[in-house]
């Protein structure tokens, strides 16, 4: 009978599994790409911020905006240096959560993960086609029905979104990381310049038009919590990824050295792009009305309409850098959990010409497309939710890793000791209770089933996959016995 493997055994049989993959993945991406690569694993641009002046108010909105980086986006950069670093394979927070608490808690994680990118990966499509909409009206959402599947309605929208989007950003991960991160690299650039030239026309105009841009604090009738609270998910949402950087990790060249110093830049970059966006589109005015897409209307109204234009060419191309990073990191998730024979081997297989995990690629592209008939609302709160989810149990991580292992070679280390960590993980940790709480008082409790759903079958497929690796690993170590066996066999014949 096979004994269940220690989790030390675990982490380490996945250290060597991540270390032989290491040598098989030839592209590699610097500084600069990985920096691209962070921004749009988080941000992309200010789009999607415009509900959050309807929603808590102009004062309110540039609080959220400043506070929530420092209690929640820094922490997850400060941890994600740390482990990333000490740990830099491929998987990320998988490993990190696996090797500092065990198989049940790391494939935990991993599941998480999945779910998480199963559901967050299906927005960007959603804005790329929303987007496309604007200057094309057929290809507006419902706009050119082709077929319907019961209440599921096929359209041009989802056409496009799949044909033009997610099928050649899959090719484009097929093909290596290097490509990924120097086209990301570009297509920031191409995403931020509407933003700068919205920035550069609409700031003067506040002082010319004598606009307070962080008044009135909150939304009529609304109190200061309460518009914390209406605001935060939305914040959240364009603040989380900052731990993507360490599934890629062995695809980083000198991936000790460019982690940290890439996670600082992006996050300086990130806050910048959010703060200067949002304080000149109140030179526009109504503020009360403006949901997702309306930095279109905003820019008409400040620049014209070639600003218009620009702002939602930027946001298809913001799309774009989104879905192609978070493709790569997403997919090396599963990558690594079919290395340690969670999930299929064949997962685990990279391609003989790219050196790419080709089928966690594709089998990652095909889910994203199916979800992307949701919605998007109810997608982002289930997001979070999810993304919490695996933020605290690496946080977790972090705090056990130092106390387990405390020599474990750390070239990036959070200054000071137990103290300090406990300063920054109590405002985080606290940060994400608040938000289950406003989740459930403001979207009821449709998306909060599905969020413990998706928790509790975690659970339940962590029972059938721990039996089925079980066989799986069985047979591969039997195999490898007939393999030795017959090697001694031939080694000990007579004459030999």
């Amino acid at each position: 009978m096979i004994r269940h493997q220690s989790a030390s055994a675990s982490a380490s049989a996945s250290a060597s599994a991540s270390a032989s993959a290491s040598r098989r993945f030839r592209s590699k991406v610097t500084l600069i790409p990985v920096v691209a690569l962070i921004f749009f694993s988080v941000s992309g641009g200010a789009y999607g911020l415009e509900p959050l002046t309807s929603t808590s108010g102009p004062g309110m909105a540039m609080i959220l905006i400043l506070v929530t980086p420092l209690i929640y986006a820094l922490p997850v950069a400060l941890f994600t240096a740390e482990l990333g670093t000490a740990l830099p394979t491929e998987g990320g927070g998988y490993h990190w959560v696996q090797r500092a608490f065990g198989d049940f808690w790391g494939f935990q994680e991993g599941m998480l993960w999945i779910f998480t990118a199963f559901v967050d990966m299906a927005l960007y499509p959603l804005l790329f086609a929303d987007y496309l909409g604007q200057l094309w009206h057929p290809a507006a959402q419902g706009a050119t029905v082709i077929a319907s599947v019961g209440s599921i309605h096929i359209d041009l929208h989802w056409m496009l979104a799949v044909s033009c989007f997610i099928i050649p950003l899959t090719a484009l991960n097929v093909v290596g990381a290097k490509w990924v991160g120097d086209s990301s690299v570009l297509f920031a650039v191409i995403a931020l310049l509407p933003f700068v030239l919205l920035a550069a026309f609409g700031l003067p105009q506040l002082f010319s038009h004598h606009v307070n841009p962080v008044a009135p604090l909150t939304t009529p009738h609304t109190s200061a919590l309460a518009a914390f609270g209406a605001g935060l998910w939305i914040v959240m949402w364009n603040y989380c990824g900052f731990d993507s950087v360490g599934a890629i990790a062995e695809e980083i060249e000198r991936p000790q050295r460019v982690i940290p110093r890439a996670l600082a830049v992006s996050l300086i970059v990130i806050v910048a792009a959010y703060v200067f966006p949002m304080l000149a589109a109140m030179a526009a005015g109504g503020w009360s009305s403006w949901d997702a897409g309306s930095f279109t209307d905003i820019a008409r109204t400040i620049g014209g309409p070639w600003l218009a234009w620009a702002i939602t060419a930027g946001a298809i191309v913001g799309a774009v850098g989104l879905f192609g990073s978070l493709l790569m990191s997403n997919s090396r998730i599963p990558f690594a959990m079919a290395e340690d024979a969670w999930l299929p081997r064949s997962i685990s297989r990279l391609s003989p010409r790219f050196g790419t995990p080709t089928l966690a690629i594709v089998g990652c592209a095909v889910i994203y497309s199916l979800f992307s008939f949701s919605t998007f609302a109810n997608l982002v709160v289930i997001d979070v939710f999810l993304t919490n989810c695996t933020i605290l149990l690496e946080l977790a991580a972090l705090f056990a890793l130092r106390r387990k292992e405390p020599d474990l070679p750390r070239p990036y280390r959070i200054p000071g000791g137990t103290g300090v960590l406990v300063l920054m993980a109590i405002p985080l940790v606290a940060v994400c209770a608040f938000a289950v709480w406003a989740q459930v008082n403001d979207s009821g409790t449709i998306s909060i089933t599905y969020s413990f759903g998706a928790v509790g079958l975690s659970v339940l497929l962590y029972l059938v996959a721990r039996l089925w690796r079980r066989r799986t690993v069985g047979a591969i170590h039997g195999a490898e016995l007939v393999a030795t066996r017959s090697v001694t066999r031939t080694m000990n014949r007579p004459g030999d």
